[in-house]
C-alpha cells in the first residue's frame, strides 16, 4: 500500500470517528436518528461489508491465478463479510416485513432473524474486539518478520496491510472506551469500510493497474456511502398500501394503552414503567413482574378476533415489528410514556419525547414541565 493511499485510508477511518463524536455533541437528536435501524449508518455498514465480500472474492481469484493455490483465507474473508452484511439487515427480514421464527422472537433480544444477537452481550463484545485487534493489528504485526511472512504465505494466510493498523487500533480503542451510546454502530460501520479498503489493497497487490488504487479507494467507498444514503431514503419512505393495517395498528396500540392504564390503576400507581425506560414490549412484559398481566390483557384477547397468536405472544405489530414502550423523564418534571409501532416503513421515526411521522402509537402519560 502506497504512503498516499495509507494516509487517505487512515484519515477516512479515524475521521469518521471524529465526525461521530462531533455530531453527538453538536446535535444529539441527529446522532440518535442516524444510528437507528434502517438508517444511513446501518445501510452503509451493509453495503461496505457486502462490497468488501465481492472484492475479497476478486482478490482470491487474482491470487489463485498468480500462484496457483486455493486461497482459502481470502475466500473465508469474503464469506465472513457477506455473512456480516446479511446479519446487519437481519437477512432481509425487516426489509420484507417477514415474521421471524418463534425461536428468534424469544431468544434474540432484538426479536429479529439474526444470529449475533442471540449471544450474550459479553460474548458479542469479546468476539467483535478480537476480530478488530486480532485481524487488523496483531496479524499484520506478526507478519513483519520475513520468516513468519513466508510461513503465513505457505499456509495461505494473507494479512491485511500493516499501514492500516493505526486505524484498526483506533477502532479497537474507541470501542473499548465506548464514549457514546451508539458507539457499537459507529465502529461496525467504520470496520466495514476498513475491510473494504483492505480487500481493495489485497486485490491490487498483484494487479498491473495498482497505480489506480488511490482513485479506487476514494471512488468505491464514495459509492458505498451513496448506496447507504439511497437505501436509507428508500427504507424511510416505503409504505404499506393496505389502510386496514394502519387501522389495525391504531386499534392495537389503543388496546395496549388500556392495558397499561388498567394495571397501573389496579396497583394504585401512576405508571408501571420507570423513568428513562425504553424497551420492546415483549422484553418488558417478560422481565418485569408488574407487566406480566399484559400477556392476558385486551391486546392479547384480540387473538379471539383473528390476531395471529404469535403476534399476540411476542407483541408484534401488523408489519411484524416489535411494539415498544418508552418512559422518558427530565429534571424539570416533564414525563412522557408512550407505546408505539415503527409503522409501515418498519423503521423508528419517533424522538425521545414524541411519536413522529408514520410511527403509530398512544401516549399513556404526557406530563409537561411545570
Amino acid at each position: 500500500m502506497s504512503a498516499r493511499l495509507a494516509v487517505a485510508a487512515n484519515l477516512l477511518l479515524l475521521g469518521s470517528l471524529g465526525l461521530a463524536g462531533w455530531l453527538n455533541e453538536a446535535d444529539p437528536s441527529a446522532f440518535y436518528t442516524m444510528a437507528q435501524e434502517d438508517r444511513a449508518l446501518e445501510w452503509m455498514s451493509f453495503w461496505s461489508f457486502l462490497v468488501a465480500a465481492a472484492v475479497f472474492a476478486v482478490a482470491a481469484r487474482r491470487r489463485h491465478r498468480a500462484i496457483g493455490r486455493l486461497q482459502w483465507f481470502l475466500i473465508g474473508l469474503a464469506a465472513f463479510c457477506a455473512f456480516v452484511a446479511m446479519e446487519e439487515i437481519s437477512w432481509g427480514q425487516r426489509v420484507l416485513g417477514l415474521r421471524p421464527p418463534d425461536y428468534f422472537l424469544s431468544e434474540n433480544y432484538q426479536q429479529e432473524t439474526n444470529l449475533h444477537n442471540i449471544a450474550s452481550g459479553d460474548v458479542r463484545l469479546f468476539v467483535f474486539r478480537a476480530i478488530i485487534l486480532g485481524y487488523g493489528v496483531l496479524l499484520p504485526l506478526l507478519a513483519l518478520p520475513r520468516r513468519v511472512a513466508r510461513f503465513l504465505d505457505r499456509i495461505g494466510i494473507v494479512p491485511p496491510p500493516i499501514e492500516l493498523s493505526p486505524a484498526m487500533f483506533g477502532l479497537f480503542w474507541v470501542h473499548l472506551q465506548y464514549p457514546w451510546k451508539f458507539t457499537g454502530e459507529i465502529i461496525e460501520c467504520a470496520l466495514g469500510f476498513a475491510f473494504l479498503i483492505t480487500a481493495m489493497a489485497l486485490a491490487d497487490r498483484n494487479d498491473e493497474t495498482a497505480s489506480r488504487g488511490y482513485a479506487r479507494t476514494v471512488i468505491i467507498p464514495g459509492l458505498v456511502v451513496a448506496l447507504g444514503l439511497a437505501s436509507s431514503a428508500w427504507s424511510q419512505n416505503r409504505q404499506s398500501g393496505d389502510p386496514a393495517l394502519l387501522a389495525l395498528a391504531r386499534a392495537e396500540v389503543g388496546a395496549l394503552k388500556g392495558d397499561f392504564v388498567a394495571i397501573a390503576k389496579d396497583r394504585g400507581v401512576e405508571a408501571i414503567t420507570k423513568c428513562n425506560l425504553h424497551k420492546r414490549l415483549y422484553t418488558f412484559a417478560t422481565k418485569r413482574p408488574s407487566a406480566r398481566r399484559l400477556a392476558r390483557g385486551s391486546f392479547a384477547a384480540r387473538v379471539d378476533e383473528g390476531m395471529p397468536r404469535a403476534r399476540a405472544e411476542f407483541f408484534l405489530d401488523p408489519w411484524n415489528s416489535p411494539y415498544w414502550v418508552r418512559d422518558r423523564c427530565d429534571d424539570d418534571g416533564r414525563r412522557v410514556i408512550m407505546i408505539y409501532s415503527f409503522g409501515p416503513n418498519r423503521s423508528r421515526n419517533s424522538s425521545h419525547w414524541e411519536i413522529r411521522r408514520d410511527d403509530i402509537g398512544e401516549y399513556v402519560l404526557r406530563q409537561p414541565a411545570p
